[in-house]
């Protein structure tokens, strides 16, 4: 699903867009105490990731009260992340006021890491969709459910079933491993060679190499100037969240693209896992 609705009103959802099997990739949000929390902290547990727009709301105020009262009954291997881009001050004063014990809340507010990662980013609002993932033991995507309305709640029965069917079977099989993270080059890191730059390109579209294979290039057209510059607001939070930066050259609403790590002088895995993401990112405009 790449599109939604609020209140009859449609909305685009961006970022990476998960199937089950797939490998859940790792996110960084802040916790209450603001300190950082990834999808690796929570070890082999079975995590329950549930998103809402904002706690302001009452829908999503209850979601997360909801969880709040099963997680009793949830099997102890089972924890609960509830997810926003509300400051986690606002977040921390929601749970004490409610006494929400059963729910880790996280805020996406610093990288949108989550939003872009698993694909439940809004592009219209900078909000997070509401939704539920279980991702199991092994960090297999078991479940995924996108509310199709972002005015009403999720279906908790449908997702308590699933759940129960992960608790008894809690180490799945990655289908799709996926090379969802950029990793530190440091200058002498050596580019790829020629025979796997070609077996990576293939796996692109609409890509091109330039400089005897030093650099990648992409040309985006968007409707208008403000369309591109939403486009390049998401694909700084993007970058940074990965650590690795394209260059931009922007004229209205053309956006050109270039991809190279300048430690190595070429082209490496990092480049062709940002083509990628770049263009998940597109496809929400399509």
């Amino acid at each position: 699903m790449r599109t939604i609705t609020a209140k009859g009103n449609e909305l685009h959802l961006t970022g990476r867009m998960l199937e089950i099997g797939d490998e859940a990739p790792d996110f960084t949000v802040v916790g209450e105490d603001m300190q950082e929390i990834r999808l690796r902290d929570f070890g082999n547990k079975i995590k329950l990731l549930t998103t809402f727009p904002s706690l302001d709301t009452s829908t999503c105020q209850m979601q997360v009260k909801t969880f709040n009262q099963k997680a009793g009954g949830f099997d102890p291997d089972v924890v609960v992340v509830g997810i926003s881009r509300d400051l986690p001050f606002a977040q921390k004063r929601f749970c004490e006021m409610n006494n929400i014990t059963g729910v880790i809340a996280a805020s996406d507010y610093r990288y949108a890491s989550f939003g872009l990662n698993y694909g439940l980013l809004v592009r219209e609002t900078r909000l997070l969709a509401r939704a539920i993932v279980i991702a199991d033991k092994n960090n297999v995507v078991r479940y995924r459910q996108i509310v199709p309305e972002l005015s009403r709640e999720p279906d908790y029965d449908d997702a308590m079933r699933e759940l129960q069917k992960v608790v008894k079977d809690p180490a799945g099989e990655i289908k799709r491993p996926l090379p969802v993270k950029c990793t530190p080059c440091e200058a002498g890191t050596p580019p790829l060679p020629g025979d796997e730059i070609m077996a990576r390109f293939d796996l692109i579209i609409g890509w091109e190499l330039a400089e005897d294979q030093r650099k990648l290039r992409k040309e985006y057209r968007f409707r208008d100037f403000a369309d591109a510059k939403l486009f390049v607001d998401l694909l700084s939070l993007a970058a940074e969240e990965q650590g690795h930066h394209p260059v931009i050259t922007w004229i209205y609403n053309k956006i050109k693209i270039t991809l190279t790590t300048h430690a190595s002088q070429g082209l490496t895995e990092n480049d062709f896992i940002m083509a990628g993401l770049i263009d998940g990112l597109i496809n929400s405009w399509n």
